[in-house]
């Protein structure tokens, strides 16, 4: 049987609000390098394919479209690419995916430090554009205005997408630059031949002359070919115009079903949105994950127990974009075999309180889904490509 992805989702204490209050917390470390290490290191000893690491241009807020002012809930938030470079030299096989925005962050910049990720981690850098869906954050920068969304605009997915497409049109173009900023050299571009003094081969060096409507940009990149070439881009989608971002611009997507039914028809929208664009999947393959928020313990009523105690600390039942599975390891892997039928690659877990639902997944899941054949029992791979059975692909300027 062919092996499941597995990957996880880190945020602060965990997915739920009141994870930082839970009994085996770490508030304290929260901003601590040593924090980050031990929960990447577990999830590299559980042999996950990868980590992905959230950021945000403002504070977290327990609304989507505007900031808040409560202060029983984390606040604050590493850079997450300087985070995952801090963790790349600890780390080994496990790929390494932090967020980083798109609409306030210049496209060169971005793309020469997710290459530079690529070289520090050897190979298992990943990347998820974001845009700012938030106007406040602009407020940052001071350079440009984006959509304010009301509250009507947040009661569903396709009117969020809507109300922000110009902002997905744009981020395309920013994977695009940052595509052809990886290929800008070529992989052999470097001599280092110091007996003729020739340390660049600068016919192997690239302008990429990219001219859209949001910016123009020259290149070459300041940074060599890294190890994967192009290092896996992934993102999130939970409607048609961020599916339609996906099929033009990702090699992972993150989806958010809510049952077996609900990811069939994400399927089809995902089908749609790869005709729409002309992506040719043999050539350009798209993996496709399910998002599952996870409440684990070693029985179905102490998962119950131990949910209902952080909601009552949080004040309200958990609520999330992603269906929240509250249970067994075992009971889990029911239902990732069961949606995995449906058409998905692999899960993107997102643990609701760390490092309780991380250790349940590396120590009780993993071990179960390995009883059942389908999870590996060693890395075969250096790479994140590697991990995902992508191809590395050669430089689009390559001229041999």
């Amino acid at each position: 049987m062919v092996t499941l992805h597995l990957a996880v989702a880190l945020d602060g204490a965990g997915w739920h609000p009141a994870a930082w209050r839970a009994p085996d917390a770490r508030p304290a470390e929260l901003f601590s390098a040593r924090y980050w290490t031990d929960l990447v290191t577990r999830a590299e000893e559980g042999l996950l394919d990868f980590v992905t690491l959230e950021d945000a241009l403002g504070q977290q807020s327990a609304v989507l479209h505007r900031p808040d002012d409560r202060t029983d809930q984390v606040r604050g938030s590493f850079d997450a690419v300087l985070l995952a470079a801090r963790l790349a030299p600890v780390t080994e096989r496990i790929g390494l995916v932090p967020t980083a925005n798109v609409t306030h962050t210049e496209p060169f910049h971005v793309a020469v430090s997710i290459a530079t990720l690529d070289h520090a981690a050897r190979g298992r850098a990943g990347w998820r554009p974001q845009i700012a869906s938030r106007a406040a954050d602009a407020l940052h920068f001071g350079r440009r205005t984006t959509p304010q969304l009301t509250d009507e605009d947040v009661t569903g997915g396709e009117s969020i997408a809507a109300r922000l497409r110009p902002l997905f049109d744009e981020a395309v173009d920013v994977v695009e630059v940052a595509r052809r900023l990886w290929d800008s050299w070529e992989d052999d571009a470097e001599i280092r031949d110091a007996a003729t003094g020739r340390f660049i081969d600068r016919d192997r060096l690239h302008h990429i002359d990219f001219e859209g409507p949001h910016f123009s940009v020259r290149g070459p990149s300041i940074t060599p070919r890294s190890p994967q070439g192009q290092p896996v881009v992934a993102s999130l989608a939970h409607a048609s115009v961020p599916y339609e971002f996906a099929a033009r611009a990702s090699d992972v997507v993150f989806v958010t079903p809510r049952d077996t039914e609900h990811a069939r028809g994400i399927h089809r929208e995902l089908d749609a949105a790869v005709e729409v664009t002309g992506r040719d999947l043999a050539d350009r393959p798209l993996r496709r994950f399910a998002d599952v928020l996870v409440v684990l313990d070693d029985s179905a009523a102490a998962a119950r127990a131990r949910k209902e105690r952080l909601d009552d600390l949080a004040g309200a039942p958990l609520a999330s974009d992603a269906h929240v599975f509250t249970g067994t390891p075992a009971d889990l892997a029911d239902l990732l075999l069961d949606w995995r039928t449906t058409g998905f690659d692999g899960f993107r877990l997102r643990p609701a309180a760390l490092p309780h639902d991380l250790d349940a997944i590396t120590g009780a899941l993993v071990p179960e889904l390995r009883r059942r054949g389908v999870f590996r029992t060693a890395y075969t791979a250096d790479t994140l490509r590697g991990h995902l059975g992508l191809a590395r692909p050669a430089s689009r300027y390559a001229t041999r």
